[in-house]
Parts: C-alpha cells; structure tokens; sequence
C-alpha cells in the first residue's frame, strides 16, 4: 500500500502505544508500530517521515532498559519522544536523566516556559492539564535542547531542538486525560514534520481495491462471513475488487441469534450482490457439543468443526487460490511487541490452520486498520448501521454464553433474553455508547413467585461494558430504569426465567465473556 507520508512508533513497551498511533491517525497521517529492536536497516526501509518513540515501564539507567541506535538522530527527520522516550532522547544525547524524587503519576499542571511550534494554537490561561506516568526525570536536557515546560514538582517537562526537529515531552499527549493533547500531536506532524493529511479511509478504500485486483490477478477467492463488521467489509471490498470471483460461505453453527444468520445473509446478498453460500449446519454443531460442559471443549468442538464444513464447502468450488480474513492491526502488532510474541493471539477471526492445510494464500485487506477505522470503512461503504455497531460477538457464539451444557431449550432461552436486551439497548440509545452488551444464562435455578404460583426457574445474567479495545472494560453504568425494563421484560416475556442479576465486575480481574 502507497502512504504518501509515514509515521512509525517505536514501541518501548507503554500501555499506550496503540493510542500514540490512533492519535496520528485520526489528525489524517497514517502511522504503523514497530518493536524498538527493529533493526536499523529495517527501520530506513520503511521510509518513515518521522518517528515517534513511545513511553514505557523501564529506566534508561538500567544495563537491560530497550534503546535505539543513535544513528536515527542523525537521519533529519523529525522524532518526538514521549514519557521514556523523552528520556532516553536525554540519555542518547548527553542530557541527564535521574530517578524522580517521588513517581509521578496522574494529572499535573503543566506551566509553558518558552514558545514553541507544539504549543502553536492550544489555548492556556497559566498551565495546562497534563496526564504524567514516570519514576525517572530528565535533570538536564542535551546540548542544543530547549526547556519548552515544568510543573511543579519537575523543572524539565517537554524539550526541542527547533533545528534538528527533535522534540519530547514527559508527559503523555496522546491520552484523554491531557488537555489539547490532539493539538499538541497535530502541532508535530504539520507544524515541525510538514507531513500531509493523507490518510483518510476513502482514500484506503481506492487503494485497498486496486491492491486486491493487482494481487489477486484472475485468481478465485473464499472468504468466511460470520456477520460480524470485519468479514463482512473484507467481503464487501473484495466484491468491488473482483466481483463473482470471490465465493463466500456463511456457516450457521447453531449457536447463532436470533434470525441472525438470515437476516445478514439476505442484506448481503440484496444489497451487494454477493456471490454467498448459506450453509444450515447447526444439527451437526448441536449434536456434536451433546453432554459438553467445559468451556474450553465447546470452543474447541465449534472451531474444529467449522474448518470441517468450512473446508468441505470450499473444496467444492473450482479453482479458488485464496483465503480472505478479517485480521486488524491490532492482532498483527499483538505479536510484535518489544518484549516479544504474546502468548495468546487472538484468532475467532480467522480460519485457523485452513491456509496451509488447503494450500492457500492469505490476503488480509484490514489488517493496517483499527476496528474503529473499520467501522469508518464501513460507512463509507453504505453498509448499514445494524451491521457498522453491531457488537463484538465471540467465535464460539452463544455456546459461551450458556454456562454449561448447550441444548436447543436452553439457546431458546438465551436467545430469547438477548434479544429484549439487544432491542431495549437500542431504544435507549445506550447501544452505540457501550463496547458490549448480552445475555448469559446460568447453570443454576431459584426460587421465585409468579401468579401466586411458588416457581423454580433459571437466572439470566446481563454483562454490558464500557472499553476501547477489550483489552481492559468496565461494567457499564446503566441507568436504573433501563435495568429495570430489561429485567421485566426477560422476566415476563421469556419462559422459564424468574430472576435477572447485573454483572459489575471489571477487567481485569474478570473477562468480558463469562467462559
């Protein structure tokens, strides 16, 4: 893909690295993150047209604490260090860095000492909100460094060199909780780095579809629809690319809600002209996670069988050479952190192992994009809203959201139960507000009193949560007369519940899906 203008972060191991890059991102500059022992070759191959090195949990004192090759400094291009990168800028550069007196970490007051490009436009009376996460402290900025800011309790809180373009500052810009942090960032890229707003998901779009076409030449695609946002924009910029030549496949797995299967395969086909197979395997996934309780078994159970059907159906059409998948950035830099390969990649998206095990390649249109700019190419794409925030649905669907056995009365209930929490949602506006919210039914019964009639029914547990990226949540503050709505309603309207329980627990410790 073709970025006129590139920002790569270097990655020191911050919590926030990925906002640092939606930051650039959303000001219209396309960004990419990169493990800080990039090798230096690869790092000038990339071309970037300046650099930005995040912060960081380490100490540049320390003989273990990640580094760059000081050569960067000397390439002319812009760099802006953030938190530890300011730090170690100071290092590199001859500056000095100490241990602060106290760790530094929340909201501080930020005092502007000397005009600068990055203060160009932000609006201040005496000081400036500012987010702080630090132990260590620059005491004396290198040669040819201004002191741009302070705060109370630290006199060397941002620095730049106007002619080399090398700026840092010790705290974090890329954060909500910093005032004008947007400005500040915008204030790098086109007030220092002169870079272009060019990155924008109409112009992904145009380059994504000619991309496709160059490297799939006349070659057949398959694709898996879940009905989730991402296969669905993966198959929906496919179809412009090479039309009948993509071949998708929507597997219903039993395990799906309520008309859900039909309701996106009849958009789809309607609306896109997708070239799209539905297949009703639900008998065959049903049967086989009979008697099944753990809920490690029922993923295992619904992923293997999926490949079987999946790979079955995909054998069936002539001459397909690709396999097209939903990956986002978000799973491609999980695995390239600074401290190496996470332990756990996610993967409900893709059709694990089917690549090789058919002998094919893999194009991943989305994987330079953040879910938040997939739904931005959603839009642009027409597609409708119930598709564009539709929730995050899990893989191994409702089967782990009924604790314990999967039966069909039970996927009734739940269904059932979803459903009034899906529409009620909606209709508050509260839908769009919050990350997820579901049903889960639980392995147990209570008593209750219905009619005057003693009852002994099942519970339904509401998880509904605010968050970013699912990396961490927290429940979401529901206004009482909507709890109290959906709570009657599930009660009155779906049989065999008579009691309905909140889940307040955040992530961590908890997880969003109960199994």
């Amino acid at each position: 893909m073709h970025i006129h203008d590139k920002v790569i972060i270097l990655d020191f191991g911050s919590q926030y690295t990925q906002l640092i890059a939606r930051r650039v991102r959303e000001a219209g500059v396309y960004s990419e993150i990169h493990p800080c022992t990039i090798a230096l070759d690869e790092l000038k191959d990339l071309s970037p047209a300046a650099i930005i090195l995040s912060g960081g949990p380490a100490s540049v004192g320390e003989p273990d604490s990640p580094g760059i090759d000081p050569e960067i400094f000397q390439w002319g291009i812009p760099i802006l260090g953030i938190c530890y990168g300011m730090q170690l800028i100071a290092h590199i550069l001859h500056g000095k860095v100490t241990p602060a007196r106290d760790r530094e970490y929340g909201r501080s007051e930020l005092e502007i000492i000397s005009d600068s490009p990055l203060w160009e436009g932000v609006q201040v009376k005496d000081t400036l909100t500012v987010w702080m996460s630090h132990g260590d402290t620059v005491l004396m900025p290198p040669a040819g460094f201004d002191v741009l800011a302070k705060t109370e309790s630290i006199d060397v809180a941002a620095i730049g060199n106007r002619e080399k373009r090398i700026y840092a500052l010790q705290f974090h810009p890329e954060v909500a909780h910093t005032e004008h942090g947007d400005k500040i960032i915008s204030n790098f890229l086109f007030k220092i780095a002169k870079l272009s707003p060019t990155w924008s998901m109409s112009s992904f779009i145009d380059s994504t579809i000619k991309n496709i076409q160059e490297q799939i030449g006349e070659d057949r695609v398959v694709c898996a629809i879940s009905g989730g946002i991402d296969s669905t924009v993966v198959a929906v910029l496919l179809n412009k690319a090479i039309g009948k030549r993509l071949h998708c496949i929507f597997v219903d797995n039993g395990v799906l809600r309520m008309n859900e299967g039909e309701e996106v395969v009849s958009y789809l086909r309607e609306h896109f002209d997708l070239n799209l197979k539905y297949v009703q395997a639900s008998e065959l996934f049903l049967g086989r996670l009979n008697g099944v309780e753990d809920p490690e078994q029922k993923r295992k159970i619904i992923g293997h069988t999926f490949i079987e059907v999946f790979e079955k159906e995909a054998k069936a059409i002539a001459g397909v050479k690709w396999l097209a998948q939903g990956t986002l950035y978000p799973d491609v830099i999980e695995s390239v952190s600074f401290k190496g390969p996470s332990a756990v990649i996610k993967s409900h998206h893709n059709v694990g192992g089917l690549p090789e095990k058919m002998q094919l390649r893999l194009i991943e249109p989305l994987r330079e994009l953040f879910k938040d700019e997939v739904r931005k190419v959603a839009v642009e794409l027409g597609l409708p809203d119930f598709i564009v925030w539709r929730h995050p649905f899990p893989g191994p669907g409702l089967a782990i959201r009924i604790i314990g056995e999967v039966t069909k009365e039970r996927l009734e209930i739940l269904r059932r139960a979803d459903k009034i929490v899906q529409s009620e949602l909606r209709a508050s506006d509260w839908y769009r507000k919050v990350w997820q919210g579901f049903a889960v039914l639980l392995p147990l019964k209570t008593v209750g009193v219905m009619g005057d009639e003693r009852t002994y029914e099942h519970v339904i547990a509401l998880r509904v949560v605010d968050s970013i990226d699912a990396m961490t949540a927290d429940w979401s503050r529901l206004p009482s007369e909507l709890l109290a709505r959906i709570s009657n309603r599930i009660i009155n309207e779906v049989r065999g519940v008579n009691r309905v329980v909140y889940d307040i627990s955040s992530k961590p410790p908890s997880t969003i899906e109960w199994e």
